[in-house]
């Protein structure tokens, strides 16, 4: 296999997720966390980009949410399950710069995601949000261009319906466990959670594999037969 050039990381997360955004995608990464052990490291693929050049890199900051109608009253055994939204004013508020909302636990009945939320997102310096559910006020986000990954489209609100529970929690979403400061990277193929523990290594190896795949396109395309490349290249 010809040697592969090793590509200095960034140190620090701003200059990191714009090498992400620009140099990397989905694929590489997922490819290299395989390599690692780590196989299941996506989201459900029917989370997607709501426009297909979207593209979202930052820390997580996950969100739990959870069904409940039970009225905005007072009474309640739990006096957080009064409140409008429970505790996802709080959480919008506590987004950082560089974060992700992630969000989970409900059932996809309604948005879990809208325009002012990612206008709140965006004043923060958020970089996306992720939901597993729909959103909506799809034009507003839209025009914003805030990076919003979800099932699609739909305008139920939550306010009714559901409740934010906790945030900066550890989630699980499908097979895959999403903890704060954990790097959330999607693109057209889906989205993927790289653990904080693994994201030197990983990264370091998606740049060089993307590197890589650059070099095996070029020959494949000038003739070179998929074995042959293989072999040479050790990359496919």
């Amino acid at each position: 296999m010809s040697q592969t050039r090793t590509t200095a990381l960034p140190e620090n997360d701003a200059d990191l997720f714009t090498l992400m955004r620009t140099k990397l995608f989905t694929a590489v990464v997922g490819d290299v966390m395989d390599l690692l052990g780590y196989k299941n490291q996506f989201l459900a693929p029917r989370i997607q980009p709501l426009r297909d050049d979207m593209v979202v890199a930052g820390r997580a900051m996950p969100v739990l949410e959870a069904d409940d109608d039970g009225g905005e009253i007072e009474g309640r055994a739990n006096p957080l399950m009064g409140r409008p939204f429970g505790l996802m004013l709080r959480a919008l508020d506590d987004l950082k710069r560089d974060e992700v909302y992630i969000c989970s636990g409900s059932s996809p009945t309604y948005a879990l995601w809208g325009e002012l939320m990612s206008t709140c997102a965006i004043n923060n310096g958020a970089a996306g949000a992720v939901v597993d559910g729909y959103s909506r006020d799809t034009k507003g986000i839209l025009a914003q261009n805030f990076p919003c990954f979800s099932y699609g489209r739909y305008a139920q609100d939550q306010r009714p319906r559901g409740k934010v529970i906790d945030f900066r929690c550890t989630l699980r979403m499908g097979a895959v466990e999403v903890r704060p400061g954990d790097i959330v990277f999607g693109d057209l193929d889906g989205v993927c959670i790289v653990p904080k523990s693994i994201e030197r290594e990983v990264l370091s190896g998606a740049m060089e594999k993307a590197y890589g795949e650059k070099r095996v396109f070029e020959a494949i395309k000038d003739g070179m037969k998929a074995q042959d490349a293989w072999d040479k290249f050790g990359i496919m």
